[in-house]
């Protein structure tokens, strides 16, 4: 199988020849560990790319997390690197007086200037499946754009002005979802974090409320040009995620090691597909090679039965050992029974 049949079949359950995998990397990996990322991509390729790299990896905002200092993204909001190769944190959002929102206009030409020619052309060229860059996220733009200490008091008082800008950003990532819905990938991304390590952010209740109706929005315009929905988002989040099957997700990335991996399984397998991860809070970073290898065992006797619905995925950070992401993917080849 090809990179695409075998995440479609992941996707479908149709029994794919092996779990398809993928890898993210933050840009420390890029910057200072490149030699070592393209050894391990040669030794166990990728099944799942992208056309077009994400803004946050993007060459000039890859070169501003190299050292410490600010730069500012295309919403207008400033960034401040803490740290060389992270990506930083809003410290000065663009609308943290929301008294600037009659006059603030959306990057519209973030969409207008894309080289949708070369999506394409990349596409039509690789047998991999292939994925858009992040096409909404509107919880977190919020966020960036106001501030989370303000964005929570906004969403509290539900006041006009929040709910104009809410409807700004959701206009933005429909059309932004619609022209990538016309390229020739294979999957539309969107995203949003919505838990703490142990609850989510904000009720379930005005979760269904205010952003539900957003992401089916987004489901329901992937799916009708053809595509493949696939969600990310960190934190606890299993009060709301059969919420996220039921839009119309078709793969979901989530911090499933917050949660009760058994319990997601026996609630959700076979009806959505798991796209990963593997713990990125400790075990990637700080656990042995065992521990890694027990972790990917746990995910599997728990998900991978042979008839898809999950896909080896999980994260490289700063400074996490090189042989504990060698090992994620070397576990995923064994015999499930296996131990070190």
């Amino acid at each position: 199988m090809t990179g695409r049949e075998r995440v479609i079949a992941c996707l479908k359950f149709q029994g794919p020849d092996r779990v398809p995998r993928d890898l993210w990397t933050l840009p420390w990996v890029i910057l200072f560990q490149k030699d070592e990322y393209e050894r391990l991509i040669e030794k166990y390729p990728m099944d799942i790319s992208r056309p077009q790299l994400s803004p946050v990896w993007r060459d000039d905002v890859v070169e501003a997390c190299r050292q410490v200092g600010t730069y500012k993204d295309d919403w207008g909001s400033i960034w401040q690197v803490g740290e060389p190769g992270v990506i930083g944190e809003v410290k000065e959002p663009a609308l943290g007086d929301l008294s600037r929102l009659s006059h603030y206009r959306l990057p519209w030409h973030l969409i207008e200037s894309r080289d949708y020619d070369m999506i394409n052309r990349r596409c039509e060229e690789s047998d991999l499946f292939m994925l858009s860059d992040v096409a909404a996220r509107p919880f977190e733009r919020l966020q960036f754009l106001r501030g989370t200490e303000n964005l929570f008091i906004d969403l509290a008082y539900g006041t006009a002005e929040i709910q104009k800008l809410i409807q700004m950003v959701h206009e933005y990532y429909l059309q932004n979802v619609e022209s990538w819905c016309r390229t020739s990938v294979d999957g539309i991304v969107f995203m949003d974090d919505w838990g703490t390590n142990n609850s989510l952010f904000i009720s379930p209740q005005m979760w269904r409320e205010i952003f539900k109706p957003l992401y089916r929005d987004y489901c329901d315009l992937i799916h009708s040009h053809g595509k493949f929905a696939f969600f990310h988002t960190d934190g606890y989040v299993a009060d709301i995620f059969g919420d996220f099957i039921e839009i119309g997700v078709d793969a979901i990335n989530a911090q499933i090691f917050r949660m009760s991996i058994e319990d997601l399984a026996r609630r959700y397998k076979g009806k959505v597909t798991f796209w990963g991860e593997i713990d990125s809070q400790h075990i990637l970073p700080l656990g042995s090679a065992e521990e890694v290898y027990d972790a990917v065992m746990r995910v599997r006797r728990a998900l991978d039965d042979g008839a898809g619905g999950v896909i080896a995925q999980c994260e490289w950070g700063k400074h996490y050992p090189v042989t504990n992401i060698e090992t994620v993917f070397k576990a995923w080849l064994e015999p499930v029974e296996r131990t070190l």
